[in-house]
């Protein structure tokens, strides 16, 4: 019988669970899998010294990759172009989102995404989209809804339609874009962006989802949390014995509205949700310590820079997914959190569909790593972008530790010095 070939690594790592110490892992590049975990003999393909951390690899559960068979949106970017970028910021596989021009909303439209999906050079995941008037899938995949306005008629203007639909996906995981639209349509000539979008959309969306996910039992994730107030939700639902997970995203945890009269370029920092007060991202940082928050996903919306500067909501983060989390540990954000938060929690969702051990470090699992230097700072430069925005509203910072390597089911990309 041959011999698999080893990609073998030693040096600290963390796996979810499991405390932080030195490890010999070894990947079987042929099947891309871990073949053991054992105790570490000083010598590896890679060996590291005790300023590396070594992850599991890390898992984004909200990219917006663009690319869909309409090929409208490509230069922005595509599935290769996006797995570079994750590469580069450490990010071994993505969830992908689907307000495409040509949303993945049945068999057929999935399918065709799910093949386009395979130019990446990480492992994907698709979400599907819920719309007034799709069904569910024949197959197990996760879906999404988008309360408020999104590309096409993939939304619902009001909760009557709303509640219809997610009445015919019965226990199905659904993620939930919460901006409530009657509350976005009431202050739409409001004169700042923020202001067209009070934190009382989040919230109130926030509650409907919640009961309707409760009604329909949905497994409800609510994606991007914004606001203190939709954290409280999400604190009394699971009071009340409900199960409901949620994330956050790099912009919501770094910038706040006292934030945009220092930026050179504050279009930059238009998203949807909007930043908040300095209060509600302390909140959330405080949430996120506490492990009350599940995953930390980028939200990446990649647009053309002239497009970002017409107005365009929406932010680029892949390239710099890796670094911003040594930025979240020097702020007070244990390692054992972020490792659950990046890799377990995510690679929990990729395991129920893709069918493959995802976020952790064990026999079995799949050999997908990513291993940070916390003693090479990261300043942010456009010109080291892979993203096809080439453009970040962390240019100029400096992250305190940055990706060394990003290791994808056995194959190993080494990362170069700066971004």
């Amino acid at each position: 019988m041959k011999e698999p070939s080893l990609l073998t690594i030693e040096g600290p790592s963390l796996s979810p669970g499991k405390v932080l110490r030195r490890r010999r892992i070894e990947i079987d590049r042929g099947t891309g899998r871990i073949l053991r975990v054992t105790e570490p003999e000083g010598a590896a393909e890679i060996l590291l010294d005790d300023h590396f951390l070594v992850l599991p690899g890390l898992i984004d559960l909200h990219v917006h990759a663009r690319e869909d068979a309409s090929g409208r949106q490509s230069y922005k970017e595509d599935f290769s172009s996006a797995g570079a970028a994750a590469i580069h910021g450490g990010v071994t596989a993505f969830a992908d989102m689907p307000n495409n021009p040509f949303p993945p909303v049945d068999d057929g439209s999935y399918l065709e995404k799910r093949h386009l999906a395979r130019r990446a050079p990480v492992d994907v995941l698709l979400l599907a989209g819920i719309g007034p008037r799709t069904r569910p899938l024949s197959f197990p995949v996760p879906y999404k809804v988008f309360m408020g306005p999104s590309i096409g008629d993939l939304y619902f203007e009001t909760e009557s339609s709303l509640r219809e639909a997610l009445g015919r996906y019965r226990e199905r995981w659904v993620a939930f874009h919460a901006e409530a639209p009657e509350i976005l349509n009431r202050f739409r000539d409001q004169p700042t962006h923020a202001e067209r979008r009070p934190p009382e959309a989040e919230s109130k969306a926030v509650r409907l989802a919640l009961e309707l996910a409760r009604q329909s039992s949905l497994l409800a994730h609510i994606c991007h949390l914004s606001t203190e107030a939709g954290l409280e939700e999400i604190r009394a639902a699971r009071a009340r014995g409900m199960t409901v997970t949620c994330e956050v995203s790099p912009h919501h945890l770094f910038f706040d509205l006292e934030d945009l009269g220092r930026q050179r370029r504050p279009v930059f920092l238009q998203c949807n949700p909007p930043l908040r007060p300095r209060s509600d991202r302390l909140a959330l940082l405080e949430a996120l310590r506490k492990g009350e928050i599940d995953c930390i996903a980028s939200d990446h919306a990649p647009h053309s820079l002239e497009e970002n500067l017409k107005g365009i909501s929406g932010i680029p983060h892949l390239d710099t997914f890796g670094p911003f989390l040594t930025h979240l540990a020097a702020n007070g954000v244990p390692w054992e959190i972020l490792c659950r938060a990046a890799s377990g929690a995510p690679g929990r969702i990729l395991t129920e569909y893709l069918g493959e051990p995802y976020g952790a470090i064990e026999e079995g699992a799949v050999g997908s790593l990513t291993v940070l230097d916390l003693s090479r700072p990261l300043e942010v430069r456009a010109a080291g972008l892979r993203s096809r925005a080439a453009w970040s509203p962390f240019e100029g910072i400096t992250f305190p530790g940055s990706v060394s390597h990003t290791i994808v089911r056995g194959k190993v990309h080494a990362i170069g010095n700066g971004a």
